[in-house]
C-alpha cells in the first residue's frame, strides 16, 4: 500500500504562519503600549522571509555522533522561526521613542487579517480532507 501523507506543504506553512502570528501581535502590542515611553525603540518581529526561505530549502536529516554536540538547527518550515527586529529613532528632536501609532495599528489590522485567511484556508483544507474520508457524503 502506498505512504499517503494527509499533511501537505501548505498545509505546513499555514500551521507554522499561525503559529507565529500570535508573536507578531505581541510585538505589535508591546508597541503600542509603550508609545508614550521615552528612548522605547520599537519591535518588529520578522519572519515571512525565514518562512519563505523555509519553503525553498530542503528539510535536511542532521544527526550527532555525541551526546555532547550543539543541535544544529534542522531546514525546512520547522527552521523558520522570525527574528525581532529593534527599529532606532532617527529623530533628534524627539524623545528617543520610535513608536508611531497609525503605523503599528495598521500592522495589527494586517496580522489580524492575514491570521484570519491562513485559518479560513486551512479550515477549508480540512474541510476538504473530512470530504474525502467520507466518501464525497
Amino acid at each position: 500500500m502506498a505512504d499517503f501523507k494527509f499533511i501537505d506543504s501548505t498545509m505546513t506553512v499555514l500551521k507554522k504562519s499561525l503559529d507565529l502570528r500570535p508573536q507578531n501581535q505581541q510585538v505589535t502590542a508591546s508597541n503600542i503600549a509603550n508609545a508614550e515611553t521615552p528612548g522605547y525603540s520599537a519591535r518588529k518581529l520578522e519572519f515571512e522571509v525565514d518562512l519563505r526561505n523555509a519553503i525553498n530549502s530542503p528539510k535536511t536529516e542532521i544527526r550527532t555522533t555525541s551526546p555532547k554536540h550543539f543541535p544544529i538547527g534542522t531546514g525546512g518550515i520547522e527552521g523558520g522561526q522570525g527574528r525581532i527586529i529593534t527599529q532606532r529613532d532617527c529623530n533628534p528632536f524627539g524623545d528617543g521613542n520610535s513608536v508611531s501609532l497609525d503605523d503599528e495599528m495598521l500592522d495589527l489590522a494586517e496580522n489580524q487579517l492575514l491570521f484570519e485567511a491562513g485559518s479560513q484556508r486551512l479550515k477549508k483544507k480540512l474541510s476538504l480532507l473530512k470530504y474525502v474520508a467520507n466518501d464525497g457524503k
